[in-house]
């Protein structure tokens, strides 16, 4: 029998449903290395924003063909994270001792990079690395700092308040506006203005 439907339900529909076979999937198939450097949850939001980004691509004919598309899209994302991972070890990429380099690990602009929903997130090389790096060097210590305490390292607004003196509220505001002007840095790098 043929699962097709008369009419295709939107494909943010699509995704609600699948979301848990989506996690499920991806908790049985992190293995450790890749689970000390990436969450689960950040896989499959992820994948989530790549098949929103490719549903021109995809032909809707039923539910199981979308979960078929949906673990596949999946199966490549891990695929290609722990080729990115492997070869940041093989270059033992380091930006510590280079003039004007950030204390940030490579793990921690990888994250940011993904976090942030770069289009090059899934095939991020040194060069988009370097690009990253030198974005955030253009930020204030403080736009830094909230975007790696906020963001990065799970601390709440009203943590982040507390160790830099200002308002929950006041944190909120600032890592909002660290992270645009660090998105308009990055989209100004890529077009070269």
């Amino acid at each position: 029998m043929d699962d097709r439907s008369d009419e295709e339900p939107p494909i943010e529909d699509l995704l609600e449903r699948h979301l848990p076979s989506l996690r499920a999937y991806m908790r049985r198939n992190l293995d450790a290395g890749l689970a000390d450097r990436e969450s689960t949850s950040d896989l499959v939001q992820s994948v989530c924003r790549e098949v929103l980004q490719s549903r021109g691509k995809f032909q809707f004919r039923g539910d199981a063909a979308f979960q078929r598309w949906l673990l596949q899209v999946a199966l490549h994302k891990l695929m290609d994270r722990r080729r990115f991972w492997r070869a940041r070890k093989r270059e033992g990429l380091k930006v510590e001792g280079q003039p004007g380099s950030l204390s940030w690990s490579q793990d921690e602009l990888g994250r940011l990079a993904v976090a942030l929903g770069s289009p090059s997130a899934e095939v991020m090389l040194r060069e988009d690395l370097q690009r990253l790096e030198g974005a955030l060097e253009q930020l204030s210590e403080f736009d830094r700092e909230v975007i790696r305490l906020v963001r990065l390292q799970g601390l709440s607004h009203a943590e982040f308040a507390g160790r830099m003196g200002c308002t929950e509220p006041q944190s909120r505001k600032r890592l909002f506006e660290a992270l645009a002007r660090l998105s308009l840095l990055l989209r100004r790098g890529q077009t070269g203005s």
